[in-house]
C-alpha cells in the first residue's frame, strides 16, 4: 500500500518543519507595530488606602 511508504511523507514533514522554523519567525518579527504606546503624563499616581468598614 503506497500510503504506508514513510519516505516522501517524512520529507514533507521535514520541509513543513523547515519553512515554519526559518521563514515564517523572522516575518512575525519583523512586524512593526503602527501604535506606539506612549505615557500620557509623566506624574505618579497616588494610591490611597481604602476606609471601608468591614461589617
Amino acid at each position: 500500500m503506497p500510503q504506508l511508504n514513510p519516505a516522501p511523507w517524512f520529507a514533507i514533514l521535514l520541509f513543513s518543519w523547515l519553512v515554519f522554523l526559518a521563514f515564517i519567525p523572522n516575518k512575525v518579527l519583523n512586524h512593526t507595530f503602527t501604535n506606539e504606546l506612549t505615557p500620557t503624563s509623566s506624574q505618579e499616581l497616588k494610591s490611597e488606602t481604602w476606609n471601608w468598614p468591614w461589617h
